[in-house]
């Protein structure tokens, strides 16, 4: 997770933002705002996640500067109709942000600032959360080797049960990097920073790896490809078993910083968030109205993190041309 600063934002009531119906099929075959006005609201949105089965979804909120974030969560009844968004029912007290269904939909990995105990916060850990009888019970710290005195973010965990998450340690490749903890006899090795397919002397972070771990896709900053603050990147997996080097996702990129990808369990949809705006710098031709400028600077596109979405087809294609 990289620290970025965030543009103040005017604030409604959530239940206004979220009337109609969040849909799934059609996905664009271009980056498309997700959900305008019931996910993406111009409120500062990241990291999303969709259940395995498409009937729950995770998204993260988080304040002007990042000084709290908190995990919203929504349900689909037996009618396609989705909930009104909530804190997740594990949130509302510390910092907790990114989401991640294990490939089974029984457990959610996040990170969060809770405190083992007491109520003083601490670095991010990953916590796991498990449900029980159709209900999220209580977060459990994952504990060492996974977590450290350092931050741990954005897990993505898969069919094998290896750990995948971000980590800015002194023994990584660079800067910040993509670490991953073997599931093995019941317990997680030490986490490996991945090889330099996928990690450099930048920043590598937030990465999604596909279930079967055929494909990672994470953003990167300071490469020389890279279009500005942050550019989403994805790397293959050969037939000998070994990653290939990334590839810019140009389709996907912008100037600003996208990141936080999430793909479906059914491999048709690839979710980000990006921090693109549309606001203008400057009025020359007339002045700017006030209700203009305080609707422009409370709607998506206005610089603070919105939830995109596009065909993971289409993504797939733009890499093999």
């Amino acid at each position: 997770m990289r620290k970025v600063n965030l543009c103040c934002l005017f604030l409604m009531p959530l239940t206004l933002l979220a009337q109609g119906k969040i849909r799934f099929d059609q996905a664009p075959a271009s980056p498309q705002v997700f959900a305008e006005n019931q996910v993406s609201t111009g409120f500062n949105e990241r990291d999303f996640t969709l259940s395995p089965d498409g009937t729950e979804l995770f998204y993260s909120i988080q304040s002007p500067k990042g000084v709290f974030q908190s995990i919203i969560y929504r349900q689909r009844n037996s009618s396609g109709n989705w909930s009104e968004p909530v804190l997740a029912p594990f949130a509302g007290k510390f910092s907790d942000i990114e989401a991640a269904f294990s490939p089974d939909g029984k457990k959610l990995f996040f990170s969060s600032n809770r405190p083992l105990s007491g109520t003083v916060i601490k670095d991010f850990d990953i916590w796991v959360v498990e449900k029980k009888n159709g209900k999220w019970g209580e977060p459990e710290n994952l504990g060492s080797p996974i977590n450290t005195e350092a931050d741990e973010f954005y897990p993505s965990i898969t069919r094998s049960g290896n750990l995948y998450f971000t980590a800015a340690y002194k023994k990584g490749v660079g800067k910040e990097d993509i670490y991953i903890a073997k599931w093995e006899n019941g317990k997680y090795n030490d986490p490996v920073a991945m090889d330099t397919a996928v990690n450099s002397k930048a920043y590598e972070f937030n990465a999604f790896v596909s279930p079967g771990e055929d494909f990672i896709i994470f953003t990167a900053y300071g490469r020389s490809d890279d279009k500005g603050q942050g550019d989403l990147y994805i790397s293959l997996k050969n037939d000998s078993g070994k990653w290939q080097p990334a590839k810019n996702l140009s389709l996907l990129n912008s100037p600003k910083l996208d990141y936080c990808p999430f793909v479906s369990f059914d491999k048709k949809i690839l979710f980000f968030t990006s921090e693109r705006n549309t606001i203008k710098s400057a009025f020359t031709e007339q002045p700017a109205k006030l209700n203009d400028l305080l609707k422009s600077f409370s709607s998506p596109l206005n610089g603070g993190g919105d939830i995109y979405w596009i065909s993971f087809e289409k993504v797939l294609e733009s890499v093999k041309e």
